[in-house]
Order: structure tokens, then C-alpha cells, then sequence
């Protein structure tokens, strides 16, 4: 008797958690090892399209002194020896977003680069183009604001202050100014054999290097506000339509980037570009983000709302209730502050401390006041919540052991009434309450 199911060859296994996406518009993306091979559910014999990663392109946050090498801090960074670019999360945005009307497919590697691709337009090619790397928009953004930090010099320059006190002489002060000027040649010479990167500490190097280490991707629903709600809109037709993509990562913030739909759709130029905007920056919580999840919903305002969920590597999930209006008038310049149109609508706290690695929310199309949330943990068991936004109402539905090992999927079906859950070594589905 033949196999109701099909077989699809890849060039590796699977390495992490949620490693296979279905787009709006039938094709399925897996990402294995340094290749994501992108398949026609119709026609599994060979592949649609493939995404190779490029080798390794490390930031250009600084240097450190070759004996800071064993600093507390940088020991994660000096026992890495695995150099080989490997696909830690993947995630399609909504039909129409790409310059041909498909799907866009971003992509986060192991090594925190976060870049998106579009299919190729010619033919006979299965190479899908390369269109944005928002980690480079990201590195130049947190270096325009010094990453953040109060101390905008560099940590190699020294402090030059001038004194004004009648006890100092003119002749010190020459000799001041000299010494000065010797120690900042010093430090060019050093930039200049650094390849021009600044000198900084190991703390600085750690922190930044987190603050550009994204894990994990995902893309919310389409959104739109009819021209008639603000006046303000009217003249600006690019941002009728849009996605925004949320990126998390290890410093526990979300860098949030508001995707415009396209003006006009082409099948014939290569070179395009996406517009994309920094929209700001949720700091979500204190440990890694390994996990998102989207939804839309109407609260208690009865506006629709969009719902972010957030899941971290110390077993805490987060929801957020974002404004979409304010995310539609945020400016694409920000200064690195909390971003105010996404408010803190629930934090629920797992049960055990075992790290989030999946999430999934659902929004019943006859409720739109209630979400379903469920929570994959890395001991392998299961939890469902349901929260009812008009009365702030949330309840823990159901405990389960579902698997041996770390949950590596989530998926609701049937409207909220089916949960699909797969683990490391096997795939299970359980019916909602």
C-alpha cells in the first residue's frame, strides 16, 4: 500500500526549535544547518528555492586588550569555536510584502545577523536574493547613540579636562596639553592597527555584542488604518499597509521594524529596495528572548489592538498590547528609548524554571476578546492559557507532559480548536478546551 505521506531531502537536520515555516502562499521554508531550503507542498522532488549563509561577518563594536581575553564576561565569547554559519529562526511575513506580491522570508542566524530575502525573478535560478540586513541598520543605529551608554567618548580616549585655576601656570599647562596629545597619538596608532575599531573594556564588548545577538524572528499580521481615522494619514499612502518584525535577543530587548507594503509590484527588476523603519526598541525582559508570537484582538477600548507575546530563557512569558495607530505615527528616528505604544498587558509566570522555547497565540474569529496562549517549555511539558481582554480575566486551562524533550512547535488550527505541539523526537495534537 503507498504512503499517504511525501518525503523531502534535505541537506541536514534541523538544529533549533521552530525550524519550519509555511507561507501565505504555499511554500514551506526549513532551515537546516547553514541552508534553508524552501519546498512546493505540490512537488516535493526537488527544491523551490535555497538560502545559503554567508560565512560569519562579525560586528564592528570595538577591540579588547589581548589580556582581557579571560574576563568573566568574555568567556562565553572565548570558549566559541564553532565558526560555521548555522539558521537559529525563520519566519515569513504576510502575502504581499515582497516586490513581486509574495512573501518575504527572514532569517536569523546562529551568529545573531538578522537578514531578509525575496525569490528570484530570473529563471532557472533557485538562489533567493538577499534585500535587507537589519543588523547592520541596527549596529549603525546603536552606535549613532553609543550603545546606549552615558559615556559618549570612546573608552580608548581619554577625558581632556581644562582647568581654569589661577594655581596652574601656563608652562604646566603646555606640559599637560603635550602629554595629552602624546596619549591620543598612542591611541590612533592603536585604532590604526585595530583596523580603525575603538579600544573599549570587556564589559563593553559584552554588553554590546548582546545587544546585536538577535535569536529569534517573527512578523505580525498585516495591519492598516483607513485614511479616514487621522488627517494626518491622508498624504501618506506607504504606510496603508505594513508588517512589523519583531526581533529579540539575548540583552532581552525587542527591536521593532515597521515593513511598508509595496507602492507598485515588479517581476523584472533585480535590484529593489524594501522600506523598511526602526520603529523603537521593548525592553521585554532581563534574560534571552526564545520566543514570539502575534495576534490581533479588540480590547476593552473596542479598538483593534494588536498582541505581542514574548517568551525568555528564565521560564517567563510576556504579553503586550500594542497600539496600532502609534505605531503607525512612531518615527522611523528614534534614540534607543522604550517604545510607548506597546503597554504590559500580563506576565505569566511558567510553572517550573525551565527556559520558554515556543509560544503561540490564537484569537477565535467569534471572540476577538479572547486569546488562547500556549507555552512550550525546554522540559518538554505544555501549558495553555486563556485570557478574556475585556474583563482582564486569565486562567491557566491545562498542564500537560507532553513530550521527553524541549518543545520544538506550536500551532493552533480549526480556530482555536486544535493545538498542534511537535518535541525534539515526536509530534503530538491535543484538542482545546
Amino acid at each position: 500500500m503507498a504512503s499517504p505521506f511525501q518525503a523531502a531531502s534535505l541537506v541536514a537536520c534541523p538544529s533549533y526549535p521552530n525550524s519550519i515555516a509555511w507561507s501565505e502562499e504555499n511554500l514551506i521554508a526549513v532551515a537546516s544547518g547553514h541552508i534553508v531550503t524552501i519546498l512546493n507542498p505540490n512537488s516535493l522532488c526537488g527544491p523551490r528555492g535555497l538560502i545559503n549563509l554567508p560565512p560569519i561577518k562579525s560586528f564592528p563594536i570595538g577591540v579588547v586588550n589581548r589580556e582581557d581575553l579571560l574576563a568573566s564576561c568574555l568567556i562565553p565569547t572565548c570558549l566559541s569555536r564553532d565558526t560555521r554559519p548555522c539558521v537559529r529562526s525563520i519566519s515569513w511575513s504576510p502575502i504581499g510584502l515582497a516586490p513581486n506580491g509574495g512573501c518575504l522570508l527572514a532569517v536569523c542566524s546562529r551568529e545573531g545577523r538578522v537578514k531578509i530575502y525575496r525569490s528570484p525573478y530570473r529563471e532557472f535560478s533557485i538562489e533567493w536574493v538577499e534585500i535587507l540586513d537589519v543588523s547592520d541598520i541596527l549596529c549603525n543605529h546603536l552606535q549613532t547613540i553609543n550603545f546606549g551608554e552615558l559615556d559618549r567618548s570612546c573608552a580608548s580616549f581619554p577625558q581632556v579636562h581644562e582647568t581654569t585655576s589661577e594655581k596652574f601656570t601656563k608652562k604646566k599647562t603646555r606640559l599637560q596639553s603635550s602629554s595629552v596629545c602624546e596619549s591620543d597619538g598612542r591611541v590612533f596608532k592603536k585604532m590604526r592597527q585595530h583596523g580603525g575599531l575603538p579600544l573599549i573594556t570587556p564589559q563593553q564588548y559584552s554588553t554590546r555584542s548582546s545587544m546585536l545577538s538577535s535569536l529569534v524572528v517573527s512578523w505580525s499580521p498585516i495591519l492598516q488604518i483607513p485614511y479616514g481615522e487621522d488627517p494626518c494619514l491622508v498624504n501618506c499612502p506607504s504606510i496603508d499597509r505594513f508588517s512589523v518584525l519583531a526581533v529579540g535577543g539575548k540583552a532581552g530587548n525587542l527591536s521593532l521594524w515597521r515593513i511598508n507594503d509595496p507602492q507598485c509590484y515588479t517581476i523584472e527588476h533585480d535590484q529593489v529596495s524594501l522600506d523598511a523603519n526602526l520603529i523603537g526598541f521593548l525592553q521585554a525582559h532581563d534574560a534571552w528572548i526564545t520566543a514570539i508570537s502575534w495576534g490581533t484582538c479588540t480590547a476593552t477600548d473596542l479598538k483593534f489592538h494588536l498582541i505581542l507575546t514574548t517568551g525568555c530563557s528564565d521560564g517567563s512569558v510576556k504579553l503586550w498590547l500594542g497600539d496600532v495607530e502609534g505605531l503607525i505615527k512612531s518615527s522611523s528616528k528614534v534614540n534607543g528609548a522604550s517604545l510607548s505604544s506597546f503597554s504590559l498587558l500580563k506576565e505569566v509566570i511558567a510553572v517550573g524554571a525551565h527556559p520558554i522555547s515556543a509560544v503561540s497565540l490564537a484569537v477565535p474569529e467569534k471572540s476577538l476578546h479572547k486569546i488562547l496562549l500556549a507555552v512550550g517549555k525546554g522540559s518538554g511539558s505544555l501549558e495553555v492559557w486563556t485570557c478574556n481582554t475585556s474583563i482582564n480575566d486569565f486562567q491557566m486551562a491545562a498542564v500537560s507532559d507532553a513530550h521527553d524533550q524541549v518543545v520544538t512547535g506550536l500551532a493552533w488550527a480549526f480556530d482555536g480548536r486544535l493545538l498542534y505541539s511537535c518535541g525534539q523526537l515526536d509530534f503530538k495534537w491535543k484538542n482545546s478546551l
